[in-house]
């Protein structure tokens, strides 16, 4: 068992997601969080999280780059990680807005508002890391169909295209990554599309009505920010190093996953057409 032990910096949605399939081949996982919730270590806990550094034989990182004080993994335990397999989940954010255009991972990053990712994505390289760079996540649990339902979905009068990834596609880009030299590998579906027409897709397998159209300067700061940066992100590093192909290739395909494993919506509601994405 001692080249099948992992653990995970920040035990997340998607790192939790990966722990629990790995755990189930047979591997030993451990994870830290902020407060050591449901057996974890606490990250802060060098005495408990030092040894088990020393042991694995596998690293993810999760945490996401404080603004000031930059990657707290690095800060913290970065003297403990030489000799073992390195992953860091990334952001698409690090490329920063390409007009409307496409990026791979030769693309320039850092010049775009996720400047503390950016670095932290290039500390993680030069350690030999093997960066996953992640767009919009979505799956059970987290994903348009839980904002549907909940009420805070919503339209927008932009027109941007995103790239995004159901989590379960994560799981299986870092497995592949295993056996994959380091670097930086996009991890993302294969059809950027406008969020509008994913939310009006999840709308309609719910039976629901569309939510409402907000324009872009009533959006919060932050959101705003994010459609501020236009870019559509390749994959096709990924599915020539890692030998990767996402199970769920666009947003119709993951939400109709998803939407197995949700209880059907109101019957009263009555079931809208989706609107098409332009390919």
């Amino acid at each position: 068992m001692s080249g099948r032990r992992l653990l995970v910096f920040g035990l997340g949605y998607s790192a939790g997601r990966l722990a629990a399939r790995l755990t189930a081949e047979g591997w030993v996982v451990i994870g830290t969080t902020r407060d050591g919730r449901d057996g974890s270590l606490r990250f802060d806990d060098v005495d408990a999280v030092r040894p088990a550094l020393a042991a694995a034989s596998h690293v993810l990182a999760s945490i996401p780059p404080d603004e000031d004080a930059g990657d707290p993994v690095l800060a913290r335990y970065g003297g403990g990680l030489a000799g073992r397999w390195l992953g860091y989940l990334s952001s698409t954010g690090v490329y920063g807005d390409a007009g409307g255009g496409w990026v791979d991972e030769t693309a320039p990053t850092g010049t775009g508002r996720r400047s503390a990712r950016a670095a932290a994505d290039a500390d993680w390289l030069a350690r030999g890391a093997h960066v996953f760079r992640l767009p919009g996540i979505y799956g059970p649990g987290r994903s348009p169909l839980d904002r549907v339902r909940a009420g805070t979905a919503h339209r927008t009068d932009a027109d941007n295209l995103f790239s995004r990834v159901h989590v379960d596609d994560i799981v299986s880009g870092v497995i592949a990554g295993f056996d994959a030299p380091p670097g930086a590998y996009n991890l993302t579906d294969d059809h950027p599309v406008s969020p509008n027409a994913v939310t009006e897709y999840a709308a309609a397998l719910l039976g629901m009505p569309a939510p409402p159209v907000r324009p872009i300067e009533a959006l919060p700061r932050m959101a705003r920010g994010f459609y501020a940066e236009r870019r559509l992100v390749a994959n096709g590093k990924a599915k020539r190093v890692l030998g990767w192909t996402p199970a769920y290739p666009d947003y119709r395909a993951g939400l109709r996953a998803v939407s197995a494993t949700t209880s059907p919506a109101p019957a009263s509601a009555a079931p809208p057409a989706a609107s098409g994405d332009q390919r």
